[in-house]
Protein backbone atom coordinates (compact mmCIF):
# COMPACT_ATOMS: atom_id res chain seq x y z
CA UNK A 1 0.00 0.00 0.00
CA UNK A 2 2.68 2.42 0.78
CA UNK A 3 4.33 1.34 -2.13
CA UNK A 4 1.27 2.37 -4.19
CA UNK A 5 1.01 6.00 -2.35
CA UNK A 6 4.53 6.67 -3.13
CA UNK A 7 4.28 6.13 -7.06
CA UNK A 8 1.19 8.29 -6.78
CA UNK A 9 3.06 10.88 -5.29
CA UNK A 10 5.76 10.84 -7.84
CA UNK A 11 3.20 10.54 -10.72
CA UNK A 12 1.46 13.68 -9.48
CA UNK A 13 5.08 15.82 -8.74
CA UNK A 14 5.51 15.07 -12.20
CA UNK A 15 2.26 16.19 -13.90
CA UNK A 16 2.70 18.78 -11.93
CA UNK A 17 6.58 19.50 -13.61
CA UNK A 18 5.34 18.81 -16.92
CA UNK A 19 2.34 21.52 -16.76
CA UNK A 20 5.71 24.03 -17.30
CA UNK A 21 8.14 21.84 -19.43
CA UNK A 22 8.12 20.87 -22.96
CA UNK A 23 10.93 20.17 -25.37
CA UNK A 24 11.36 20.98 -28.90
CA UNK A 25 13.92 19.91 -31.82
CA UNK A 26 16.43 22.45 -30.90
CA UNK A 27 15.82 22.06 -26.81
CA UNK A 28 14.72 18.69 -26.48
CA UNK A 29 13.23 17.76 -22.76
CA UNK A 30 15.51 15.15 -21.22
CA UNK A 31 13.12 12.26 -19.08
CA UNK A 32 15.03 10.36 -16.61
CA UNK A 33 12.93 7.48 -15.16
CA UNK A 34 14.76 5.43 -12.13
CA UNK A 35 13.99 1.84 -11.38
CA UNK A 36 15.36 -0.10 -8.42
CA UNK A 37 17.97 -1.27 -11.22
CA UNK A 38 18.09 0.09 -13.76
CA UNK A 39 18.10 4.15 -15.03
CA UNK A 40 16.79 4.93 -18.16
CA UNK A 41 17.18 8.13 -20.15
CA UNK A 42 15.26 10.49 -23.24
CA UNK A 43 15.75 12.99 -25.27
CA UNK A 44 11.78 14.16 -26.56
CA UNK A 45 10.73 16.74 -28.66
CA UNK A 46 6.98 17.28 -27.11
CA UNK A 47 6.30 19.52 -30.67
CA UNK A 48 6.24 16.14 -32.66
CA UNK A 49 5.71 13.58 -30.17
CA UNK A 50 9.22 11.70 -31.19
CA UNK A 51 11.87 10.25 -29.00
CA UNK A 52 14.86 11.83 -30.67
CA UNK A 53 17.54 9.76 -28.59
CA UNK A 54 17.28 7.14 -25.62
CA UNK A 55 19.70 5.42 -23.49
CA UNK A 56 19.48 3.14 -20.64
CA UNK A 57 21.78 1.60 -18.02
CA UNK A 58 21.16 -1.79 -20.12
CA UNK A 59 22.85 -0.50 -22.86
CA UNK A 60 25.73 -2.57 -24.56
CA UNK A 61 28.27 0.24 -24.21
CA UNK A 62 26.83 1.00 -20.65
CA UNK A 63 26.34 -2.57 -19.26
CA UNK A 64 29.59 -3.65 -19.89
CA UNK A 65 31.12 -1.66 -17.83
CA UNK A 66 29.27 -1.60 -14.37
CA UNK A 67 28.29 -5.08 -11.94
CA UNK A 68 25.26 -3.22 -10.76
CA UNK A 69 22.99 -0.75 -13.01
CA UNK A 70 21.07 0.80 -10.25
CA UNK A 71 23.53 3.21 -8.24
CA UNK A 72 25.38 6.58 -8.68
CA UNK A 73 28.43 5.38 -10.67
CA UNK A 74 26.01 3.98 -13.18
CA UNK A 75 23.95 7.23 -13.29
CA UNK A 76 27.25 9.10 -13.98
CA UNK A 77 28.71 6.55 -16.70
CA UNK A 78 25.13 6.31 -18.28
CA UNK A 79 24.96 10.69 -18.18
CA UNK A 80 28.48 10.45 -20.52
CA UNK A 81 27.09 8.47 -22.39
CA UNK A 82 23.93 10.05 -22.94
CA UNK A 83 25.83 13.76 -23.72
CA UNK A 84 28.22 12.22 -25.94
CA UNK A 85 25.11 10.68 -27.77
CA UNK A 86 23.22 14.30 -28.20
CA UNK A 87 25.97 15.83 -28.87
CA UNK A 88 26.56 13.73 -31.80
CA UNK A 89 23.25 14.67 -33.02
CA UNK A 90 23.93 18.13 -32.92
CA UNK A 91 21.99 19.01 -29.49
CA UNK A 92 23.51 21.49 -27.00
CA UNK A 93 20.53 22.71 -24.87
CA UNK A 94 17.91 21.38 -23.33
CA UNK A 95 15.30 20.98 -21.00
CA UNK A 96 15.80 18.40 -17.89
CA UNK A 97 12.57 16.76 -16.50
CA UNK A 98 13.45 15.16 -13.54
CA UNK A 99 10.05 12.71 -14.16
CA UNK A 100 8.51 13.62 -10.37
CA UNK A 101 11.74 12.33 -8.53
CA UNK A 102 13.33 14.03 -6.12
CA UNK A 103 16.49 16.24 -7.37
CA UNK A 104 19.19 14.25 -5.30
CA UNK A 105 21.41 10.65 -5.68
CA UNK A 106 20.86 8.93 -8.88
CA UNK A 107 19.12 11.82 -10.95
CA UNK A 108 21.05 14.81 -9.75
CA UNK A 109 24.39 12.28 -10.16
CA UNK A 110 22.73 11.69 -14.13
CA UNK A 111 22.21 15.88 -14.77
CA UNK A 112 25.37 16.74 -13.86
CA UNK A 113 27.21 14.22 -15.38
CA UNK A 114 25.25 15.03 -18.82
CA UNK A 115 25.96 19.17 -17.69
CA UNK A 116 29.71 17.66 -17.77
CA UNK A 117 29.73 16.76 -21.33
CA UNK A 118 28.68 20.58 -22.33
CA UNK A 119 24.72 20.21 -22.33
CA UNK A 120 23.43 23.14 -21.13
CA UNK A 121 20.23 23.27 -19.08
Amino acid sequence: MTENKRRNARIKRHKRIRKTLSGSSERPRICVFRSLKNIYVQAIDDNKGVTLISASTLDSEVKEKLNYRGNIKAAEILGTAFAKKLKEKGIDKAVFDRGGFLYHGRVKTLADSIRKGKIKF
